[in-house]
């Protein structure tokens, strides 16, 4: 039986530029003692990541400003340039379920792909996945 890792705290930065997704997210994820950043854009995502640490990141796609996938190529970018930095799990929640948006949200970096709207549980299992390694 799989460790249900969202037993430990983690820190987890919180993008979505939809204000009901983002409060929707932090009173599920509060649950479990998680410290939760939010950030309402991809540009501001990148600006948090360059000053911060974070175990999970959970990436909208479309943003205004800069949307998740170029958000989520500019992070990568900034894990390549620091050696000490650990490489982040980003997973992409998007209400864009087609097969196509599923690849290309995998080819710019990101670690898992969940499509709004989700179920608590399986955000919770691909957490869990995602951390188990």
């Amino acid at each position: 039986m799989m460790k249900d890792v969202l037993s430990e705290k983690i820190r987890i930065l919180l993008v979505d530029d939809n204000p009901i997704n983002r409060k929707l997210a932090k009173i599920h994820l509060d649950k479990y003692g998680h410290e939760i950043e939010m950030a309402v854009n991809g540009l501001e995502s990148v600006e948090k990541f360059r000053d911060n640490e974070y175990d999970l990141i959970l990436m909208d796609i479309n943003m205004p400003v800069m949307d998740g996938i170029q958000a989520t190529k500019e992070i990568r970018e900034v894990e390549k340039g620091d050696s000490k930095r650990k490489r982040t799990s980003i997973i992409a929640v998007t209400a864009n379920a087609f097969v196509d948006n599923k690849d290309q949200c995998l080819k710019s970096g990101m670690d898992a792909y969940l499509s709004k709207p989700f179920r608590p549980e399986d955000l919770v299992q691909t957490i869990n996945l995602l951390r188990a390694g």
